[in-house]
């Protein structure tokens, strides 16, 4: 599975997910995106509906979609599934893929770049998949908000 990993250092979660899930919907991709608690799913999900007036990003969670996952391009839970077939595995709050047996082809690790702790355990998650022999990709958020590609 390929891992790319965004450090986040001058938008939020709300403000990036969206694009890189527009990215995904476009290439007809499917995606799950795994976030951490319920709250923090009614938050994206909310950020989800409300991104854009010039585009639309139809996805589903189990309180909205509730038996219609395999529906849904996007998918948001706080389980490790793939209730739609997706391509794309999105891990919004430092889980570690720890499964490849769900199907998913890519892993989009995204995470807080301003929090030295979360920064360690992303460089952690990258050394460890890179020692099971995954591909990883690694980009940084400028401070203007453009992203840069390090090496790892």
């Amino acid at each position: 599975m390929d891992i790319v990993f965004y450090q986040l250092t001058a938008t939020s979660m709300e403000k990036t997910l969206p694009k890189l899930l527009e990215k995904a919907y476009d290439a007809g991709q499917r995606a799950v995106v795994l976030v951490d608690s319920e709250e923090r799913l009614a938050v994206l999900n909310a950020s989800l509906w409300t991104y854009s007036t010039l585009a639309f990003l139809p996805h589903g969670c189990e309180k909205d979609s509730a038996g219609n996952a395999d529906r849904q391009p996007i998918w948001l839970t706080t389980r490790f599934e793939n209730p739609n077939q997706a391509d794309v595995l999105v891990i919004t709050s430092g889980e570690t893929v720890t499964r490849d047996d769900l199907g998913f082809q890519k892993c989009l690790d995204i995470f807080d770049g301003n929090n030295q702790d979360t920064l360690d355990q992303a460089r952690l998650r990258a050394q460890s998949y890179q020692e099971k022999g995954h591909t990883c990709t690694y980009w940084r958020q400028t401070l203007q908000g453009q992203w840069e590609n390090l090496r790892l």
